[in-house]
């Protein structure tokens, strides 16, 4: 099985190849505002470093969200436009499991994603990943008032001001994509973007 993820949903590049249970190529870069121009060509080198096409995957996982509203459609992109030449289904994922995913700790899990004036992208697991509070957009006091009664740990790679430990996030690709190699696929014309958030020109027209 060879299994190619991606995550553009922030500032970063995560993105690697699996095959048959090994992590053969990876990157986890910080782009910014240069995400857009580096995604691809960064993506292509992992097929070179993993000896292999993307003519020979069997599955494509993607982060469809929650986040960088132009972030999460770089990676939709990318996957698509292979999934398409491929004809081969696409498993879209929250970038909150996989963040929750890629913890070890023994504890609750809230895996943090700054929203900017006061909210988060947010989420709370257990120690085996079941989600307590689904995926969210919300004010982060409001999220914490939540979180007050639990042993919990915050995941994420924002600076963020919180009265709780903080696990610098740091996704295990190998760990994710085992997690999600029995989930099934949907068509790639069915994999759209989740926002949760309303973008600016929504608000504005006060839809």
């Amino acid at each position: 099985m060879k299994t190619l993820y991606i995550d553009t949903s922030s500032d970063y590049l995560y993105s690697g190849i699996v095959i048959d249970d090994i992590l053969v190529s990876e990157i986890k870069n910080k782009y910014e505002k240069d995400l857009s121009k580096e995604a691809l060509p960064k993506i292509i080198e992992l097929f070179e470093q993993a000896k292999i096409t993307p003519k020979e995957l069997d599955k494509i996982i993607v982060v469809n969200g929650p986040g960088s509203f132009t972030g999460i459609r770089i990676g939709i992109t990318i996957a698509k436009t292979i999934a398409w030449a491929l004809n081969i289904d696409i498993t879209p994922i929250s970038g909150l499991t996989a963040m929750a995913i890629s913890s070890s700790t023994s504890t609750y899990k809230m895996p943090l994603i700054d929203a900017r004036r006061g909210y988060v992208y947010g989420a709370i697991y257990d120690k085996d990943n079941n989600a307590i509070l689904k995926d969210t957009h919300i004010e982060l006091k409001i999220l914490l008032e939540k979180a007050k009664a639990r042993d919990i740990k915050a995941i994420t790679n924002n600076n963020l001001t919180i009265n709780l430990e903080i696990e610098k996030y740091d996704p295990d690709i190998l760990k994710i994509v085992k997690y999600f190699e029995t989930s099934k696929g949907i068509n790639p014309h069915l994999v759209n973007p989740i926002y949760l958030k309303k973008t600016e020109a929504e608000e504005k027209a006060g839809l």
